[in-house]
């Protein structure tokens, strides 16, 4: 057998393997299934690897319609509408329950900075269904004698309020609590491999096969606007949620001043400091989604502060100081975060 030949054998034998080794890979790598629509004023995106390939996209509009049934302040005849409208409502749904003994914890642990009872605020604020407006102080007074968790009460079953001018908006919490909805759906198919997204809250579980790593997302860049957007980080995320707040994309201006859409709660007024960006990481995207619009409403200094005292959350901070734009990162996140120069 010449030298010639043993090389042709050779060549020919390398290339099968290495085709026997794409094949083997490709086999354990499936395409990915890709879900999308609109919900909660905003839109979804889902990613999954199921073994056998099955679309749960009816399932999830149908579990989001329901969701919304529950929590969407856009709804008339949803519970939270009727009892915006009314003065107390029994449960029939299983949104609201959790939702509220959620709030209540966090409302504790973060002193007031969330709280969902400012929904007169954000309605006088104009960030409502409403036309925009800017309240005077007398307004902002009057509004914050209604404005406090401890003036609803709730059970297992029903929740009521101490004033009937009370109001709940949970849009500071609705939108990861429904990520957590549709990733337990999911899920419960025997899904291990999953990326759900909703209007920029995420959950990620598993890794993405496709890629043979864990999922990665991006966080925006604050001057990032709708047209043109960057990202200031990257972050792996595998069995871990996250959820962003920012006001470089909700706000109106009115005479040349800018009016943020998040309202400090024990102030009444719409805040404005040096945080511009606050990435929450947590088990569930409800508890990132809360958190990260308690951070906005404290601000960086506080927002360090607490995140010093808290073990179930991480944190990526952007904020603004007199030598320019700083940044700041929680040990727990620190080593899947790759922050841009």
């Amino acid at each position: 057998m010449t030298s010639k030949f043993k090389n042709a054998i050779y060549s020919i034998f390398l290339i099968l393997l290495i085709w026997i080794v794409w094949k083997f890979r490709s086999a354990d790598r499936p395409e990915p299934i890709i879900l999308t629509g609109k919900t909660m004023g905003t839109t979804y995106r889902i990613i999954y690897f199921d073994k056998a390939q099955k679309n749960y996209q009816a399932e999830v509009d149908s579990s989001l319609q329901v969701f919304n049934k529950s929590l969407s302040t856009y709804l008339q005849d949803s519970e939270i509408s009727l009892f915006n409208n009314g003065r107390s409502i029994t449960f029939s749904l299983p949104y609201f329950l959790p939702v509220l003994n959620r709030s209540a914890e966090i409302v504790k642990e973060s002193e007031g900075a969330f709280d969902p009872t400012v929904m007169p605020l954000v309605n006088a604020w104009g960030f409502g269904p409403g036309k925009k407006s800017t309240p005077d102080s007398l307004q902002i007074d009057s509004i914050m004698h209604f404005v406090g968790f401890d003036k609803i009460q709730f059970n297992i079953d029903s929740v009521w309020k101490l004033d009937h001018r009370v109001q709940l908006d949970f849009s500071a919490i609705a939108k990861g609590y429904g990520v957590d909805v549709v990733t337990s759906l999911i899920q419960s198919h025997g899904v291990e491999d999953l990326f759900v997204e909703i209007g920029g809250e995420i959950s990620a579980h598993g890794k993405n096969r496709q890629l043979d790593k864990v999922w990665e997302a991006g966080i925006l860049d604050p001057d990032s606007d709708y047209a043109h957007q960057s990202f200031k980080a990257y972050v792996s995320l595998s069995d871990k949620a996250m959820a962003t707040s920012g006001n470089y994309f909700n706000y109106y201006e009115v005479d040349g001043k800018k009016y943020s859409h998040t309202i400090n709660p024990k102030t009444g007024y719409t805040i404005r400091h040096e945080l511009l960006s606050a990435s929450v990481f947590a088990d569930d995207c409800m508890t990132a989604d809360a958190w990260a619009t308690a951070f906005m409403v404290m601000g960086a200094d506080k927002a360090m502060s607490t995140l010093s005292n808290q073990t179930a959350i991480d944190a990526f901070l952007i904020y603004t100081s007199p030598s320019g734009l700083k940044t700041y990162v929680t040990k727990g996140i620190e080593p899947v975060l790759k922050v841009n120069p």
